[in-house]
């Protein structure tokens, strides 16, 4: 079984939030530990990450506390699920992560339309 991670996501943005509780409902998700970001403190947060940096971009926070962010902490969220694990595992093999970083860097740009 993956180590449980800490997902930081920003709870003001409607896709986001409906896409973490898409992920919220999903068999294997019950010990992550979701932080809606617009109401999570400096001490939820943790050691380097602030809150302008959690709006900005998605980070999970692995159990040894290391920070990943953007398209590789969605890969790492994946690979904590049933089902989706052997995409995870694909996201952070070259070329695959460098496409999907950069596709997430536009949804970036265009999430922007929906605030």
């Amino acid at each position: 079984m993956p180590e449980p991670l800490t997902v930081y996501y920003d709870g003001g943005c409607p896709v986001c939030a409906r896409e973490i509780n898409l992920y919220r409902n999903r068999p294997g998700c019950r010990s992550f530990v979701w932080v809606d970001v617009m109401q999570a403190d400096e001490v939820t947060l943790g050691p380097g990450l602030s809150r302008e940096a959690a709006r900005a971009r998605m980070h999970v926070r692995r159990a040894d506390g290391t920070l990943i962010a953007g398209a590789a902490a969605f890969a790492e969220i994946w690979r904590g699920m049933p089902g989706l694990r052997s995409l995870g595992k694909l996201l952070t093999v070259p070329p695959f992560s460098i496409f999907a970083e950069l596709g997430y860097r536009v949804f970036l740009r265009a999430r922007k339309l929906w605030r």
